[in-house]
């Protein structure tokens, strides 16, 4: 295919097809979301159901923690937001900085839960807190994980030569999916960590 079929952006010529990707992700994110809906409807229910929910001598998760993974995530959208407008730019470095800040911030916010779960008072057989907490955040861990290899492979691609010539829709798109992944947490961040005990 010639380059010159697309405009720098991304955006189809005159009488081309728009690229699947800028529907069929979409797409995808919705069907993730039905998943990821459905748990938070179930926890919420055996939440209510539950009483009392953590197991003895439980007082509540680590709030300051979960603040903690919260920020490093929001701020790495922030960081992903900032190398999109980069990379409309042309400044390929600067597209190239933010892209692996992001990463590195993903990756922080990984070993962050990682030693959350090694230091939980609670294990994955604790009953419906423990259930649902590793189920929910061990899930979600997984979408982060895939993000952080999405962009790697992402930041991978930038460094070939005219790489982008045909349009921006590969960053798009994980940008797309990392903000997802963010908007997830914080929802998960309100359900299990701020929800008052009592």
């Amino acid at each position: 295919m010639e380059s010159g079929n697309h405009l720098p952006h991304g955006k189809p010529t005159e009488g081309q097809e728009p690229d699947n990707l800028g529907f069929g992700f979409p797409v995808f994110l919705m069907s993730e979301s039905v998943v990821f809906i459905s748990f938070f409807v179930t926890y919420t229910i055996l939440r209510l159901t539950n009483k009392p929910w953590f197991p003895p001598g439980v007082d509540g998760l680590d709030v300051t923690r979960g603040a903690i993974n919260t920020v490093v995530l929001v701020t790495s959208s922030g960081a992903i937001i900032l190398a999109e407008k980069a990379l409309h730019r042309g400044e390929m470095k600067l597209f190239r900085l933010l892209w692996l800040a992001t990463i590195s911030l993903g990756i922080v916010f990984l070993f962050g839960q990682a030693a959350e779960w090694a230091g939980m008072p609670f294990g994955l057989d604790a009953g419906s807190a423990g259930g649902t907490f590793f189920l929910l955040t061990g899930f979600h861990g997984l979408h982060v994980f895939t993000g952080v290899c999405l962009l790697l492979y992402m930041y991978w691609r930038s460094l070939q030569p005219h790489n982008f010539d045909q349009g921006h829709e590969g960053v798009t798109a994980i940008a797309l999916f990392w903000h997802f992944v963010d908007v997830i947490w914080i929802i998960l961040f309100i359900l299990l960590y701020l929800w008052p005990v009592n």
